[in-house]
């Protein structure tokens, strides 16, 4: 396939093609962005899903345009707690949570900028639950339903919204949970992110996710280009490229779908569709690029697969809390920094979003007491 990039960068951008089409052919396409209009300029193609993550929310919501979005999910909040001093644990039997006010004011902000995307999906939205309590099994439950709550607040049903969860042994046991309906509380769509590993891919077919997420790069390569290696045939030369072949391969025929994040360029693009996921989620730059590109020969995107021969299949990696789990990312060092890198870099986001709300709600003259109390 060398000889296909090749080709690719030969392209001049202004000559129209039909590639994007064609790769939704292939497999579903799906917005990686928050941007409404990133959504418009690719009507034509209808994205099945929009994703998200905690980098694109506080990225999205800083742009000047949508400013008045967190002073309104401000103000959405205040509602909430309306009378006497009222704490976010007391704000009614559908959002009830000991999360701070802040992060609720960042939750309706999430809803409120993904609902502006969400006329141009045939799927669902996605947003996901903090890094803050990616090891606290119980918190993520909470947060996920109340992120889930709020979607259905702003006229979203429950099943068209999709919560991401880091693929950690206590967000694995949290996906379980929220999978399973009981009488008194329905399912949730989960995505295990932060995918790194086979096992971690198994262990959210186990829960009953809804899809498993594999990184094709680290998530520092967003932050840091010098962090990201460039190859010439990335679904040769990649070392994610057997890593999600056999993702797919050992997922086909369950019920949870395999959709690849974490994309640099075009080749990347290529090189995953060859392996031929359920689904692929692009960003905006990228979507605008392939946009232009001419289809390619069919077999450009010949299918590229894998055998699984992992001595895990038959391993239950959500037994004891995700026991079996936890070892297999002890074994695989790489893997876990991986993870918790990601998990790191998600957090600084976050941090950086709470600072933006605060700044806002100082600016519309909102005031608590300490992080949990209006007055």
């Amino acid at each position: 396939m060398s000889a296909l990039y090749t080709r690719l960068h030969q392209i001049p951008m202004f000559h129209g093609g039909q590639l994007l089409s064609q790769l939704r052919s292939i497999v579903r396409v799906d917005l990686d962005s928050m941007d409404p209009a990133a959504a418009q300029r690719h009507e034509q193609y209808t994205f099945t899903d929009m994703t998200s993550n905690q980098a694109i929310v506080n990225n999205q919501a800083t742009y000047p345009e949508n400013k008045t979005l967190v002073l309104d999910a401000i103000e959405y909040v205040r509602t909430l707690h309306r009378g006497p001093a009222v704490s976010a644990v007391e704000v009614g039997d559908r959002l009830r949570e000991a999360l701070d006010v802040v992060s609720l004011i960042w939750d309706a902000q999430t809803v409120r900028m993904a609902k502006l995307v969400y006329p141009h999906l045939t799927g669902k939205v996605h947003a996901q639950t903090s890094p803050s309590v990616s090891n606290d099994t119980q918190k993520t439950i909470v947060h996920a339903r109340r992120i889930v709550n709020l979607f259905e607040a702003h006229g979203i049903p429950s099943a068209r919204v999709c919560i991401k969860i880091p693929a950690t042994p206590a967000g694995i046991t949290a996906c379980r949970v929220l999978s399973s309906p009981s009488p008194d509380v329905p399912a949730i769509n989960t995505l295990a992110t932060c995918v790194f590993s086979l096992p971690q891919a198994r262990a959210a077919a186990q829960a009953g996710c809804t899809y498993a997420a594999p990184y094709f790069n680290e998530l520092r390569v967003h932050f840091d280009e010098t962090t990201w290696v460039k190859y010439d045939n990335p679904v040769r030369e990649h070392p994610m490229s057997p890593v999600i072949a056999s993702i797919v391969a050992a997922l086909k025929g369950s019920n949870t779908l395999v959709m690849p994040a974490s994309i640099k360029n075009v080749p990347e693009v290529l090189a995953l569709v060859a392996l031929r996921p359920d689904h692929i989620t692009i960003s905006a730059p990228l979507l605008d690029e392939l946009a232009v590109l001419p289809a390619l020969p069919e077999a450009d995107l010949a299918h590229v697969t894998s055998e699984v021969t992992d001595e895990l299949e038959h391993t239950d990696f959500l037994a004891n809390d995700g026991a079996a789990l936890a070892s297999a990312l002890i074994n695989d060092p790489d893997v876990e920094r991986r993870i918790q890198d990601a998990i790191n870099l998600f957090a600084d986001c976050e941090l950086q979003a709470m600072e933006y709300v605060r700044s806002g709600a100082q600016t519309s003259g909102v005031k608590w007491d300490g992080e949990a109390l209006w007055y």
